[in-house]
């Protein structure tokens, strides 16, 4: 276990203690699960930076990585669906995307085929994290602000579609033509 390896790891953790904040009721939860928030999306970041730079990527980590990104947006999503935040429509689109992707990009390895994160994809990771934060926070923290969150949310539906189209439209070929 190396120190990248344990920030993704640390990240898996925060996700359980993130739902239970954003799902109970105390006087300032919405600091609290911001905060739980931020120091999960951060270890994103500074994972792959941290592996990179002290050429420390396992095999671990490039398969423990993606899954934790994709349990902390999608539970962060579903619990903000349930706040009333975000209609669950939305959440359907940005959790479908993640699945299609995710087994599209498995089957491609299946086949000897390696498919890494585009500019775009990385992109909507940003803007899920910025938004998620946002509608986090809501209204009574952002007052007349909070429209940006509504916002993000078309961004991040664009970007979701839009990068999918991009992995299927630059790979397709590849992994459908190919036999393993």
């Amino acid at each position: 276990m190396n120190g990248p390896n344990f920030l993704t790891v640390l990240r898996i953790f925060l996700i359980p203690g993130l739902v239970a904040v954003l799902l109970s009721q105390f006087k300032g939860k919405e600091l609290t699960a911001f905060i739980i928030f931020i120091i999960a999306a951060l270890t994103d970041t500074f994972d792959g930076i941290w592996a990179r730079r002290r050429k420390q990527t396992t095999v671990f980590g490039k398969l423990l990585d993606p899954i934790a990104d994709k349990l902390l947006v999608a539970s962060a999503f579903i619990c903000l669906v349930e706040l009333g935040a975000v209609p669950a429509w939305i959440v359907v689109i940005i959790i479908g995307r993640e699945l299609a992707v995710s087994g599209f990009r498995a089957i491609a390895s299946s086949k000897g085929i390696n498919i890494p994160a585009s500019l775009l994809g990385k992109i909507k990771m940003f803007s899920e994290s910025i938004t998620i934060s946002l509608l986090i926070l809501g209204e009574k923290y952002l007052g007349s602000l909070y429209f940006l969150s509504q916002v993000g949310l078309w961004i991040v539906i664009a970007t979701a579609l839009l990068s999918a189209a991009e992995y299927y439209a630059k790979y397709g070929y590849s992994v459908l033509s190919k036999r393993s």
